[in-house]
């Protein structure tokens, strides 16, 4: 059987890893005495994307010469995703030496000016704002601890 359309080819590659994620994600300890484990949720999104995975690869859609021209990317988004994924691996190395605060607030600039939103004062007070109610939500409220990094609180 060959495989023209693209979405099959996607289809089989997200298949591989939903069934991958599966595995991993039956191999989570339990918990004894509560209600909803740990691993409910992984196993949902696994499974989620395994259904809708098989959907896509049987929806047998024809590509059209319009479809084609628009999955080739510029030069210049090519190199804007290169950036993003960089920006996202810094991002994760600062996460534990700077915290989260500070880590998820140079990010959020640094994304919004590489996506040429220009307003400095919105971009500072916004990701300020984001990353401290995300903070204090999953450390006070969720219980979740995130890196403090060189922050007190």
């Amino acid at each position: 059987m060959s495989i023209r359309n693209m979405d099959r080819k996607v289809a089989l590659i997200l298949m591989a890893i939903a069934v991958f994620y599966l595995i991993l994600s039956y191999q989570l300890p339990d918990f004894a005495f509560v209600e909803i484990d740990a691993d409910a949720l992984p196993k949902g999104l696994g499974f989620l994307l395994l259904i809708l995975s098989v959907l896509l690869f049987i929806h047998n859609n024809p590509e059209t010469e319009e479809e084609i021209k628009k999955r080739t990317l510029k030069k210049e988004d090519k190199m804007l995703l290169i950036y993003t994924l960089i920006a996202l691996l810094l991002f994760v190395f600062f996460l534990e030496i700077l915290g989260f605060v500070l880590s998820t607030v140079i990010f959020l600039i640094v994304t919004m000016r590489m996506f040429e939103y220009r307003n400095w004062t919105r971009s500072i007070i916004v990701s300020i704002v984001f990353a401290l109610i995300l903070y204090f939500s999953f450390n006070y409220v969720l219980k979740i601890y995130l890196p403090q990094g060189i922050l007190p609180f």
